[in-house]
């Protein structure tokens, strides 16, 4: 008779609660960069006459919605980050989780203000709401220069610096956030003193690094999870 071997089969190992942490951090660092298409769905609304035109307001409807989820996703990622980098420094972790909720809030004002126009513009408000239009696309735009352009330098001296002194990631990306953040400071500062706008390609290239720093954190942490450090380890059993 003829014994069959059975194959093996192959044990599930259940992620640690540290990998869980990161896996989680890296997705909503990936879903803060879903509003990009905002730039063109927010182009109507931002035009002199948009309260007076005809046509659909799903552009800006949608761009609300991407941005909204921008704005939970930010939190979430320093929600999801603060169990692991307290510990390395638990009042810059609180700090991060303070700059990353101020900066949604920056975000949902902003929306409001676009949401508003579009409101006039169904109440058929007429020539008389041109004015307010265009003070709550001003608004919009200094929420956006004062929260989704300014706050990310704030950010990434407080989460990069955690993540640096404690190895968990490689040097190399908050060093990219620490190169960021004099560039993107000093970008806002001529967007606000009038030397470029917001959207020229000047503010665009000072923007890359900050952002290649965030969306380069995103991925790694859910490829690769955070490097082993003696502030983690009762956190890699699972």
């Amino acid at each position: 008779m003829t014994i069959t071997e059975r194959p093996a089969v192959a044990e599930h190992v259940p992620m640690t609660p540290l990998r869980k942490t990161a896996l989680a951090a890296g997705v909503l660092y990936l879903l803060s960069f879903v509003s990009i298409p905002t730039l063109a769905l927010y182009t109507s609304v931002r035009g002199a006459n948009y309260v007076l035109g005809p046509g659909p307001d799903t552009p800006v409807i949608v761009g609300g919605i991407l941005e909204m989820i921008v704005a939970l996703a930010g939190i979430g990622t320093a929600v999801a980050l603060y169990p692991v980098v307290k510990r390395q420094n638990r009042g810059m972790a609180l700090g991060f989780v303070g700059t990353r909720t101020l900066e949604a809030a920056t975000i949902v004002v902003g929306i409001a203000s676009l949401m508003s126009i579009v409101t006039l513009r169904r109440s058929g408000a007429g020539a008389d709401a041109l004015v307010t239009s265009h003070a709550l696309v001003a608004q919009y735009d200094w929420m956006f220069t004062l929260g989704q352009s300014f706050m990310p330098a704030v950010n990434a001296v407080l989460l990069g610096s955690l993540l640096y002194r404690a190895r968990l990631v490689p040097r190399i990306l908050p060093v990219l956030g620490f190169i960021g953040v004099p560039l993107l400071i000093a970008s806002n500062v001529a967007v606000m003193f009038d030397l470029w706008g917001r959207t020229d390609p000047q503010a665009g290239l000072a923007a890359l690094p900050i952002a290649v720093w965030e969306f380069s954190l995103g991925v790694w942490l859910i490829v690769k999870g955070f490097k082993p450090s003696p502030i983690t380890a009762d956190m890699t059993t699972s």
